[in-house]
């Protein structure tokens, strides 16, 4: 089934390519990435080319097993169905359920620059829910795709210049996840893509 090696269309500073680059890694698998520049020429995603590949004209898109699949969680659920290991989906249904409420604070596609007041208020629920489904990570003690997302968000909050300091789980949970490989290999500074002044 597997035709080549997946290919993730990605930019390095975004944080839906971010996602999908957690759980490539998380499920060691092997990829190439194609990186579509958002700024230069106006934006690459609105290339003819890119547009053929995926025609929502957005990054991430990933091509896999014969198929092109745009939405970075419309990705991770088609990974976790062909390739199970280790598990981002929670099998127990009340902490699936959980997932999926955190999910809600952290998950959105959007196309708009997040503002202050956007972040403040999803990371406002997500501290208060947090207290209920927390352990290691944001559900219970396994990396879930809540973890794949929280991230990339706070990454995005940091970069708009949020205070952090009202949310001390959402901290935690952030900083603990920074310490897992799989969030280091996929982070934006370590991108083909990134240019040279941003690499750590």
């Amino acid at each position: 089934m597997q035709v080549g090696k997946p290919i993730l269309y990605s930019y390095f500073r975004s944080s839906c390519s971010w996602r999908v680059r957690i759980a490539l890694a998380l499920k060691s698998i092997d990829y190439e990435t194609v990186p579509i520049n958002l700024i230069k020429d106006g934006g690459q995603q609105f290339s003819e080319e890119f547009q053929a590949l995926n025609p929502m004209q957005q990054v991430p898109a990933l091509k896999i097993d014969g198929i092109t699949i745009g939405q970075s969680l419309a990705i991770i659920e088609y990974l976790e169905e062909t390739r199970p290991t280790p598990r981002l989906l929670p099998q127990d249904p009340k902490r699936r359920a959980q997932n999926l409420s955190v999910l809600k604070q952290v998950g959105q596609e959007n196309q708009l620059t997040w503002a202050q007041k956007v972040i403040r208020s999803g990371f406002n629920a997500l501290e208060q829910i947090l207290q209920s489904t927390a352990g290691k990570y944001c559900v219970g003690d396994e990396v879930s795709v809540a973890d794949l997302c929280l991230v990339p968000q706070v990454a995005n909050a940091e970069r708009f210049k949020v205070d952090l300091t009202p949310y001390p789980t959402i901290s935690r949970i952030n900083k603990t996840l920074l310490a897992l490989e799989a969030f280091q290999v996929s982070h934006p500074c370590q991108q083909p893509d990134t240019p040279p002044e941003l690499r750590a």
